[in-house]
Order: C-alpha cells, then structure tokens, then sequence
C-alpha cells in the first residue's frame, strides 16, 4: 500500500487508535491485520484484541501474563512458554494471538450446559434424600422419587442459603442461571417454597486442599475467594424453571458458582418453619476448554491465562455445540440414573439409601 493512502500514515496515531479502538467485533480486527504489515504492526503494538477482550469482559484485567502451551510439551517447550528472555516484539504477538482467539470463540456461539457437579449446600433438611446434588438431575423423580433439595426450616424468614457447584471448566463464559423452585404437591394448598430473590457469585478455591472430603450438606462458603458478584434477581413463587439473564455475559474464572437464595415465603404448616426448596438449577454459557485454561496465582485473583496448541502449533479449536444437544454431563447423569433404576429392579443393593419402595411414604409429607 502506497504511504501517501495509508491512513495510519495520513492520520495522528491517537486519532487512529481511537477509531480502531471503537471496533466491537474481533472478525474486523483480524481483517485490519491483513491490510498490510504496518496495520497488523499497529495492531499488534497497540494490543486491539486484548482491549477488546477487556471491554467484552474486565476479569481480565487481572491476568498477569499469557502463555501458549504446546500439546505433549516438552521440558523446553514449557521453559520457553514462561521464559522472560522473550523479546517483547514476540510477546506481544503472542498476546494479539490468544486474545485475538478467545474473543472470536466468545463472540457468537450457541448456549451449553456449563454445570459440572454439585459442592455444598449451607443446610440441609434431610440428607442425602434431599441433597443439593438433586437439583442436577432434568426430572423432578429420580430413582422414583421426588427429587428437590431443602434447607433446613428457619424462625427468621430472612435466613438465606446458599448452594455451591462446580462447573464443568474453570474457565468459561456464563449468560444465564436458571432455578426452579420445589412444589410440594403433596401438602395441602401445594406450597412451593420459593426464594424471594437470588444474586450469585464466582470465584475459585482458596486452595485445592480445601475441598478435599467437604461434606455436601454443610456449608464450605470459607472455603473460597470469590471474584465477581452479581446483582440480586427477583424470585417469583412459581413452579417452573425460571431464567434470570445477565446484562452482559460474564467470564468465569476459577470454576466454581455459588447461588444465594435471598429470603423465604413460605412456611410449612406442620412445624411453623420456613424453608427454601429447589427442584433444579441450570447454568448455560460457553465452555472454553479445552482450547483455553487458566491458572490461579494467587488470593488476590491474578490468573494466567494459558491457550492449548496442537502438536503442529495450531490452536485447538472449541468443539461447535448445538442446540438441544446432550452433553457428556447430561449422558453421564442419564446413564447413572437409568442404572440405578435396573439396580432397583434387579434388586441390588446399590441404591440409595432415601430409594425406599413406597414413592408416596409418610416420611415424604414433611421436609
């Protein structure tokens, strides 16, 4: 390109950043970039891609650096992945690269189930018939039956709870959580013991000792740093799955969400408590593994922020997700769930303890 039609050249340096900063969509960036080497040199120089990550999401902020890590690295690969001798020419090559990476795999894509399992709960009425793992499951029977998660009943209405799980990738992009509440159907009147609002929070252990042998049904909230929180939601008393979308998507770093239940409405008769039941709860998003992870440094929330190359240096690409499709969570839950059931009627000893026959026992009628 002749200098006298560059508009680099034509233009201030401030005024052509602030325009190239005002682009929104990674896909224009890369096209900059193949204009000519002085407009991927400005590019590159000027880290776009990251200032457009970081606008799509500040969690960013507190990355300390950024690695490329090669598949079946060797001892070299690695020591060079971290070297400080870099020059910094090639540093930020590096840096335009991942981010230029993570922003496309962050800017379209189709909502997956990003849920991995089940931690704590603050309380809970009687485990395990009535565990936090319960409100993974998509039906409201499981093993034949009913299949809920219940704290225990509080004086004080204003008591919340809170529930703790893991997501299927440390690193991933959530745009909405979804909760239903219990309805009892086997109490008059048909209570459902809903929440009066909900805010959750993410963040990451403090150390990974921390959570070895956590019994689910105590609360283990001490247990870790949590990085980002959001506004409260508003509850309605209604049985049915009911979606709270974020503003904006966020960047979960660290893997793990914990739900706040905000408030109880509903007293039971039989004792004059208040409880809060929850049928299910889904998270949605995009995973970003295993293309992009992350490491934890510190209690102060820096990361690194690592991409995965093939052997071939090529990134590895995230696998296209489509909707209403059955993730490997989801089979591994049905899986489960249907051997128990063939456990049940073979009449092995394998089910859980609150499997008894009678789905409609006394025992049920009260939390």
């Amino acid at each position: 390109m002749d200098a006298s039609m560059d508009l680099l050249v034509w233009l201030e340096p401030d005024m052509s950043l602030k325009i190239l900063t005002s682009l929104e969509d990674p896909a224009d960036i890369v096209r900059l970039v193949a204009v000519s080497r002085s407009w991927r040199h400005f590019v590159v120089a000027n880290g776009l891609c990251k200032q457009l990550c970081l606008k799509m999401f500040p969690e960013l902020s507190r990355v300390a650096h950024v690695i490329e890590v090669k598949q079946h690295a060797t001892e070299e690969d690695v020591e060079l992945g971290f070297s400080s001798n870099w020059m910094e020419w090639e540093s930020m090559v590096r840096d335009h690269r991942v981010y230029a990476f993570l922003a496309r795999c962050c800017t379209s894509f189709v909502a997956e189930n990003c849920i991995g399992e089940a931690i704590s709960a603050s309380s809970t009425d009687n485990y395990p018939r009535e565990s936090i793992s319960n409100t993974l499951e998509s039906t409201e029977r499981f093993s034949r039956r009913i299949s809920y998660w219940s704290s225990k009943g509080q004086h004080n209405c204003e008591v919340p709870e809170t529930l703790i799980y893991k997501l299927a990738s440390d690193f991933c992009v959530i745009t909405e959580i979804s909760i239903q509440p219990f309805q009892a159907y086997f109490q008059e009147g048909l209570p459902i013991y809903s929440a009066r609002g909900m805010r959750f929070r993410i963040g990451h252990p403090k150390s990974p000792l921390d959570l070895e042998n956590v019994p689910m049904e105590e609360p283990c909230d001490d247990k870790f740093i949590w990085t980002y929180t959001s506004q409260v939601f508003q509850m309605a008393q209604l049985n049915r799955l009911q979606k709270f979308e974020l503003p904006k998507p966020v960047l979960c770093i660290g893997g793990y969400l914990q739900i706040e239940l905000l408030g109880r409405v509903q007293r039971q008769e039989i004792d004059g408590l208040f409880y809060i039941c929850v049928s299910r709860v889904q998270v949605l998003g995009r995973l970003l593994a295993p293309a992009l992870g992350v490491d934890i440094l510190d209690s102060s929330g820096k990361f690194i922020l690592k991409q995965f190359l093939q052997a071939d240096n090529s990134p590895i690409n995230l696998p296209e997700n489509k909707p209403n499709s059955i993730n490997d969570i989801d089979l591994e839950r049905r899986v489960r769930t249907l051997q128990q059931i063939v456990d049940m009627f073979r009449g092995n000893g394998g089910v859980n303890a609150w499997d008894v026959d009678d789905a409609d026992s006394d025992e049920e009628l009260v939390f």
